[in-house]
């Protein structure tokens, strides 16, 4: 008997599911963070009885479920504090006339975190993603921080007081965009931008003309080929200054830098710009917009490749899930993560209170092909939007994985035909390996998988900033 006929759904083993046969005793750990994982995101169901690979009923009789319950809460309380907000039930069934029982915990999410767990004297921070519970990233820990005391970064108050006169490239800013009318400060005083005493705002800080701290940073690089790692980086050019020069600085960056051509109509020749005008314009706004302003160290990273151009903005979508590619942008409801910012923007008419931005990006691309069409997704670190290169003919090059013959790897394991095809077309990062396969993100597979084929040369290494990045040898493959 399955779990699916005991409760009466389908049920796999994903982001709010988990099954155990039992809990192990040697490794509690293992099965801790899971019960934390699913505090620190939106809960969950752990089944302890099942087996975790096929669903299939072990159970308990009615003494030892009991048992294992009171071990449960006894290992909960001592190493995860805050309690979770859990609930705990048996679900009974039958074999052969004799009772058996499941035990159901339901996670709920939790209204403080982090959740931590205390594992040999050491606090950790774990977080339910994509079927697996690993560690929360720095931008996880702040999120998590931030929604638990309902707090935005741009709307809290600093020890500045408001000076008109530092606000001069806000005011020819505001001016550009409203017919050369002045910026009214009363607007600015009902949205927050000030307080009755004088005293900025955050994010009013970053629009004033002295600005000079890293939250706005910005780098944009231009890339020879179809990716980071794999072909010579041209240009790399960072910024640091207000709001508004950041725009201007990004779209200036792009506009000097990328393709034009022209074709023939009937009665005459279109000029083409690679992007768009007003999609570029709505890409960088929503970057500033949506930016998580908390997390330092970060910057907006603007990309030029041969076939588009990434704009990706510190943070996930605020409050929402994260995306796979997405070509519909006009289904994406994006929720403000700064209320300040982005009721300045559309004071200024740079953006619209309705969040009609992504649509607009999808109108200019409108009689583009298939392989011209812009899209978005999103990590738990960053969301990035893509705009494909108008003036490349072929489109965004096609990232479907090939088929490839090779000579067996020595040492190989199950995963190096895929992970040598997946990264064939374009390189990519061991935890985006990982997640193409569905694993883990493991030291075994670091180890055993990945550096087992860099060792032996399938695969080619290289590091930009921080992160490294695969692709594989095509000298050591074929294409079939």
């Amino acid at each position: 008997m399955c779990l699916e006929e005991l409760v009466n759904v389908i049920l796999l083993e994903d982001m709010e599911v988990e099954c155990k046969s039992r809990l192990n005793r040697e490794d509690t750990l293992g099965w801790l963070k899971t019960i934390a994982g699913f505090s620190n995101a939106q809960g969950g169901c752990l089944y302890i009885g099942v087996e975790d690979k096929t669903n299939k009923l072990i159970g308990f009789d009615r003494i030892e479920a009991d048992n294992e319950r009171n071990y449960f809460n006894n290992i909960i309380n001592e190493h995860i504090v805050p309690r979770p907000n859990l609930s705990i039930s048996f679900l009974p069934y039958k074999v052969r006339e004799k009772e058996r029982f499941i035990i159901q915990i339901h996670v709920k999410e939790s209204r403080i975190k982090p959740v931590l767990c205390k594992y040999k004297g050491v606090p950790s921070i774990f977080i339910r993603r994509d079927g697996f519970t690993n560690g929360a990233s720095y931008e996880e820990i702040i999120d998590m921080s931030v929604k638990s005391k309902n707090t935005q970064y741009d709307i809290q108050f600093s020890d500045q007081l408001y000076d008109p006169a530092n606000f001069t490239t806000l005011q020819a800013f505001y001016a550009q965009n409203n017919q050369g009318k002045e910026l009214p400060e009363k607007a600015l005083r009902s949205m927050g931008f000030f307080n009755e005493e004088g005293y900025l705002a955050n994010g009013a800080l970053l629009f004033s003309d002295t600005y000079d701290g890293k939250k706005t940073s910005v780098q944009c690089s231009v890339f020879s080929g179809f990716s980071k790692g794999s072909n010579r980086i041209v240009t790399v050019n960072r910024f640091e200054g207000n709001l508004m020069d950041s725009v201007h600085y990004m779209l200036e960056f792009v506009e000097q830098r990328m393709n034009h051509t022209m074709i023939k109509e009937e009665n005459h020749r279109k000029n083409i710009d690679a992007f768009p005008s007003r999609a570029l314009f709505e890409a960088v706004i929503n970057a500033i917009a949506h930016r998580n302003y908390y997390l330092d160290g970060t910057q907006i990273q603007v990309d030029l490749f041969r076939d588009r151009l990434e704009i990706s903005s510190p943070g996930s979508f605020y409050q929402g899930e994260q995306l796979a590619k997405t070509y519909d942008l006009s289904s994406i409801i994006s929720k403000r993560r700064n209320e300040l910012i982005a009721s300045v923007l559309v004071l200024c008419n740079a953006m619209e209170a309705a969040g009609t931005g992504f649509d607009k990006i999808m109108l200019e691309y409108r009689d583009a092909n298939r392989k011209h069409r812009p899209y978005i997704f999103s990590s738990s670190d960053d969301f990035t939007i893509v705009l494909p290169d108008l003036t490349y003919s072929e489109g965004i090059v096609d990232d479907a994985t090939p088929r490839l013959s090779f000579v067996p790897v020595e040492n190989g394991t199950r995963y190096d035909q895929k992970v040598l095809e997946f990264c064939f077309y374009r390189t990519h990062k061991i935890s985006e390996i990982a997640k193409f396969l569905g694993i883990s993100d493991s030291t075994y597979f670091r180890k055993n998988v990945i550096g087992n084929l860099e060792r032996q040369n399938y695969l080619i290494g290289s590091k930009l900033g921080r992160a490294k990045y695969f692709r594989t040898n095509p000298e050591m493959v074929a294409l079939e």
